[in-house]
């Protein structure tokens, strides 16, 4: 670490148990050598010499901005060209060099010095920066048309083959970002049928497809789990914009499975979710986080379509609602849901293979219940679209879907002693009672009392469960 302030802290602390007698020097020594105090100063010199640099380096860089602005208009396009690319390759390539020495010393067995790998992966995302800035400046030089959504995703797509070759997460990060930018700017301008076709709108239309089948394989390459999590919420929402399910009766019957696909989807595709599909891949490092999220995925499809409005007649959408086929296979991108539901059945039959013979019982009860959750949102919404009108109906069965969810969440947080899904399932019954108060004409009066009633209730909740917590423990120890 570059600031060891819990070892220094220690230090002073053994050091006065010392002269105070509650330690001898033999404790006081093993102490020493445990938490290496002879090492601090080392580490103090090193920490001192990186802001050094850190600092000077800023100031390098400020001197040199301001430099290139005095003289930015007076200078040719050869030399403003020559001056961004050797900024960027500067940067760069001491990043880099800056990043792996650390990776090279352990290799020869000298001790590896953490600060300079912190360093060296700073200036690697201050390239990633600059490089935005080159793109934009070579755009102004080169008289290059461009938008904004198109300078994002273009400096979205160049961090990310550079994630991509350095195996850094920051970068990943920083590139789903900058993807998701350009998604957002560019969604009305590259959406509507009269734009031009480019690859700007190619990758908007395309979003989805993009941020799963890129991103993923990058979260293995950084074993990060954060970049795997932005890629399934990246996913999750750029696939609903792009679908656009919600109210169900958008599209007024044209293209009626839009919808069961557009929810069903996430769920499906997170639940059945294994690393084992990947090759080299023998653990499991992101299918507890993919089911975690399809739990999230199934609490908001149900609570959305809990709500009435839902499922009344709302003209919306990018741009008019498609009138024939032609219009449906515009609107509808056709190849994410084609290469999307191809993986989900994969992954369902990679599944059910790799349970285990017989399969146990609660198992087989959590397959079924998921499964059950999975049928409804596709059959209730076609059928509401396609056959005929159940706006009633739908909307009683998506809430005693929602109240078994949340009955499940809390269940299970009982019997695992799990805090995050017995309050998740608390908050979620407690969410759908006030939803169904406010949504409904009712009296003011009895209002607060629904309000009155879910906060007693919860606070109530809380503490006999954090008792029961605390019994629990006390018997174990015991």
């Amino acid at each position: 670490m570059i600031l060891d302030n819990f070892a220094r802290k220690l230090r002073q602390e053994a050091q006065r148990w010392r002269d105070e007698g509650l330690i001898s020097s033999s404790q006081y020594q093993n102490i020493a050598d445990r938490y290496q105090f002879n090492k601090i100063e080392a580490a103090a010199k090193e920490s001192s010499g990186l802001i050094a640099i850190a600092g000077g380096g800023l100031l390098l860089i400020l001197g040199i901005i301001i430099f290139v602005a005095a003289n930015w208009q007076t200078w040719s396009r050869e030399i403003k060209f020559i001056l961004l690319m050797s900024w960027f390759l500067s940067t760069a390539i001491t990043g880099f060099l800056t990043w792996r020495e650390p990776s090279l010393a352990a290799a020869s067995g000298k001790k590896p010095q953490q600060g300079k790998r912190l360093l060296g992966e700073a200036l690697l995302i201050l390239s990633a920066l600059i490089l935005g800035a080159t793109l934009m400046l070579m755009g102004q030089i080169f008289n290059i048309s461009g938008s904004a959504p198109q300078l994002f995703l273009a400096w979205g797509f160049g961090v990310l083959v550079m994630a991509y070759s350095l195996s850094l997460s920051s970068l990943g990060v920083l590139a789903i970002v900058l993807l998701q930018i350009g998604y957002w700017l560019g969604l009305r301008e590259f959406w509507s049928a009269g734009s031009e076709l480019n690859w700007a709108r190619l990758a908007v239309r395309h979003t989805p497809l993009i941020s799963w089948l890129l991103f993923v394989p990058l979260a293995y390459i950084c074993r990060s789990r954060i970049i795997f999590v932005l890629a399934a919420i990246a996913f999750t929402l750029s696939l609903q914009y792009n679908l656009n399910p919600l109210p169900l009766l958008t599209f007024s019957n044209v293209i009626p499975w839009v919808a069961s696909f557009a929810l069903a989807l996430p769920p499906a595709l997170f639940w059945s979710y294994d690393d084992l599909l990947f090759p080299n891949i023998n653990y499991r490092l992101f299918q507890p986080i993919a089911r975690n999220l399809s739990l999230v995925c199934f609490g908001v499809v149900f609570y959305l379509l809990s709500f009435r409005w839902q499922w009344q007649s709302f003209s919306s959408g990018f741009g008019n609602s498609p009138t024939n086929f032609s219009n449906v296979l515009q609107a509808v991108p056709i190849i994410d849901l084609g290469i999307i539901s191809g993986l989900v059945v994969l992954q369902w039959l990679f599944l059910f293979r790799h349970q285990n013979n017989p399969i146990r019982r609660e198992v087989f009860f959590t397959i079924t219940v998921i499964s059950i959750f999975l049928g409804f949102i596709v059959i209730i919404p076609f059928w509401h679209q396609s056959i005929g009108q159940i706006t009633e109906l739908g909307i009683f069965i998506f809430n005693i879907l929602l109240i078994t969810l949340a009955w499940g969440l809390i269940q299970e947080g009982l019997k695992l002693s799990h805090r995050t899904a017995f309050w998740s399932g608390m908050l979620l019954f407690i969410l759908q009672v006030i939803s169904r108060v406010l949504e409904y004409d009712t009296d003011i009066l009895f209002r607060s009392l629904v309000f009155v009633l879910c906060g007693s209730g919860l606070i109530s909740a809380g503490l006999w469960f954090e008792r029961r917590l605390q019994e629990r423990s006390t018997a174990k120890k015991s």
